[in-house]
């Protein structure tokens, strides 16, 4: 029989100092586990050794004040009752909360989870990876290997080690999402999928001054942290939080960058691209609905832009498609069905660059690693998979929009591939070709072998205290808190196709250049300015102009960022300052720590 308990005093205030099982708690569970702690002081007091009550004279007050213990652990859980719900609803506190949907997420929230932090991924897609796992399987990194090292190399390593060998370069979709599972996996990161950021104003990000102290997401669920990471392809989290970002093309006189804003390419010469007439119209195109008539109208996605002048900013974003992984295997090929919606006009462009002309196979063609029957389909030459001007404002549209803005750039590409390979006003040579090829039946098996995600070149970047720009690109100009490399091109696709002067159709915003040697990427330049936001880093939509970005923004640098951005997060947390006064030589000695190749 479990003692008697007595109390001659009213029930005291108490707090809960641990979470009580309502479900399995039992009396003898109030133990050094589950403890009740009275808020008054002078209720800390030994309760009177407890008599029988058969030796307690009859009408004893006793016998009126006492209960059982059980009758005690009952009283307790029903003033509980009451805030249990409440306690429930408190999300636990997260060193690191990652929202992205990027390699970069997963190589963060590893790095993060391997330096013992609490981490949690908060995805607002369905799957991990990125562009690097649905499709982008030809990773730009021009054959210099040594510019990544950390999780990055761990990544690709592994991929090779999957196909048996030492080094690929171009892997198939399925690949690269398996490797990020498994380390993933291997890391013991928690990953919660298809939460969305809530992007009303004043509730999808909760600050306290300065920092983030609670994301929530479109279900209602709340991650509260200490230290935040946005790597997304869009920066949504950073905008937010309220930090300074830009969209579209800087002027020329902003940063004194040769080759920003707008970039004609009937130029000659074209000092801003080095790869002669790849990507650009070599032969005159009628622009109009009908033929020579410009009172008709224009064909879609071309624009009439009167003044238009090298050097000018804009909003305007450079094109997206998506990367499709194709086959000419007929035991996986998915024929390429003419689309619901096609619209012929839409291809009367490239018809008509073909009939002017041009017989390049609009399309950049990277066989992947297997059996040798992938490829990575990507947009070449003047009319391919991209789709200049659909884009501009995915980066801030609605979740609504950019589904609208996806499913507009997925019809045109499904027309694309199916009239090259079905009009008759297509190069017959060209025509057999893609014929021969159709989507994956083992990619992408629950979306017909199309992959989830469109390639998001460039969205919003933020604008921190540092801006990489051309002159980091070209060695003219070093960071002094490099945190990563950057090897590749300058690199922009189209932004728009426009009406010459002459009446002909030609595209602006093609710019390519090769820096002469790999570049620091500022630690400043993926942190906030000073004054706001002081425990988020971003790790994508980093701090860049149009041009810099267009060579930083390759997905083993994304990956080596994200490493980087976790550890700066664990240095801030252990000092106690913001992500802004990072001491720069004890970041540098972690991240040499981790393999990182930052010089």
């Amino acid at each position: 029989m479990p003692p008697k308990c007595f109390f001659t005093a009213k029930a005291p205030r108490f707090r809960v100092l641990h979470t009580l099982d309502l479900h399995t708690l039992q009396p003898a569970a109030l133990g050094a586990q589950h403890r009740v702690s009275f808020a008054r002081s002078n209720l800390h007091r030994p309760v009177p050794t407890p008599q029988a009550p058969h030796l307690l004279p009859a009408g004893h007050p006793t016998h009126r004040m006492n209960f059982s213990a059980k009758s005690l652990v009952n009283f307790i859980l029903t003033l509980l009752l009451s805030q249990s719900v409440v306690a429930q609803d408190v999300a636990p506190v997260y060193d690191l909360v990652i929202y992205g949907d990027s390699s970069s997420a997963v190589t963060a929230a590893i790095a993060a989870k391997r330096q013992g932090r609490s981490v949690i991924l908060v995805n607002p897609t369905h799957f991990v990876g990125g562009m690097s796992a649905i499709g982008l399987g030809a990773s730009d990194f021009l054959g210099k290997r040594g510019t990544f090292g950390g999780i990055a190399s761990e990544f690709y390593n592994a991929i090779a080690a999957a196909y048996g060998a030492k080094s690929i370069r171009s892997f198939e979709p399925h690949a690269g999402r398996q490797v990020f599972e498994k380390m993933i996996a291997d890391a013991g990161v928690t990953v919660v999928f298809n939460e969305q950021l809530n992007r009303t104003p004043g509730q999808g990000v909760k600050m306290s001054g300065k920092r983030i102290t609670g994301i929530t997401t479109l279900s209602g669920k709340t991650y509260r942290g200490r230290m935040f990471i946005d790597a997304t392809y869009v920066g949504d989290l950073m905008a937010a939080a309220g930090v300074t970002y830009t969209v579209g093309r800087e002027t020329q006189k902003q940063y004194g960058e040769d080759m920003a804003g707008v970039r004609r390419g009937d130029t000659q010469p074209r000092v801003h691209y080095t790869q002669r007439d790849k990507d650009h119209f070599v032969k005159n195109v009628d622009p109009y609905v009908e033929l020579g008539n410009p009172s008709s109208g224009l064909l879609p996605y071309v624009f009439q832009i009167d003044g238009l002048t090298n050097g000018q900013g804009d909003r305007k974003i450079q094109a997206y498609n998506y990367r499709v992984c194709l086959t000419t295997n007929a035991a996986l090929r998915i024929p390429i069905e003419k689309p619901s919606g096609y619209r012929a006009i839409d291809h009367e462009l490239l018809l008509r660059n073909f009939e002017a002309g041009d017989e390049r196979l609009p399309a950049l063609i990277e066989p992947l690693a297997g059996t040798g029957s992938k490829v990575d389909w990507n947009n070449m030459h003047a009319i391919g998979s991209d789709l200049p001007g659909a884009n501009w404002d995915y980066p801030e549209a609605s979740y609504q929009r950019r589904r609208e803005i996806e499913h507009e750039h997925q019809n045109y590409i499904r027309g694309f591939l199916w009239t090259l390979a079905h009009s008759p006003r297509v190069p017959e040579k060209i025509r057999q070709q893609v014929a021969s090829y159709g989507l994956s039946k083992d990619e992408f098996t629950d979306n017909g072998g199309w992959p989830w995600m469109i390639y998001i070149r460039e969205a919003r970047r933020m604008v921190s205290d540092y801006v990489m720009t051309q002159h980091n690109c070209e060695g003219k100009r070093s960071a002094s808190d490099p945190v990563a490399l950057g090897s590749f091109g300058m690199d922009s696709h189209v932004v728009q196709h426009y009406v010459t002067e002459k009446g002909f159709v030609v595209s602006d915003g093609v710019i390519w250049r090769v820096p002469p040697k790999p570049y620091g990427i500022a630690y400043r330049s993926i942190v906030p300015r000073r004054g706001e936001c002081e425990n988020l880093l971003v790790s994508v939509c980093l701090s860049a102009s149009h041009v810099a970005h267009g060579s930083i923004r390759m997905e083993p640098v994304f990956m080596a960022l994200g490493h980087s951005a976790a550890i700066a997060a664990g240095v801030a947390i252990d000092a106690n300052v913001s992500v802004q006064d990072v001491a720069y030589s004890v970041l540098q000695e972690r991240l040499v720590a981790e393999k990182q190749i930052i010089h």
